[in-house]
């Protein structure tokens, strides 16, 4: 197994099932602070439907996280979550 770091161009999605429970809340706070330095808007956290454990994770995250400025289900796909996220202090002014 190699263990080389594999860099991946982020997109306004990420996509939680190919990941452990474990390892959800260090990959959404890395995602989370690549999409504010790159000036997203909006970004999409897909995590499962129901009580999932990382519906969980992300909805605890997401409350936490002072990126954040609000955040709901992806309309009538309850399996993802929209965030928005605050703009940079200098473009609030």
């Amino acid at each position: 197994m190699d263990d080389d770091i594999i860099k991946i161009e982020l997109e306004d999605e990420l996509d939680l099932h190919h990941f452990h429970p474990k390892d959800a809340k260090y990959i959404l706070d890395e995602f989370i602070r690549v999409s504010a330095a790159k000036d997203k808007d909006t970004i999409r956290i897909v995590h499962g439907r129901g009580q999932s454990v990382l519906k969980s994770i992300v909805l605890k995250e997401l409350t936490r996280n002072d990126k954040i400025l609000s955040f709901r289900d992806d309309g009538s796909n309850w399996g993802a979550t929209i965030a928005v996220l605050k703009k940079k202090k200098n473009e609030q002014e």
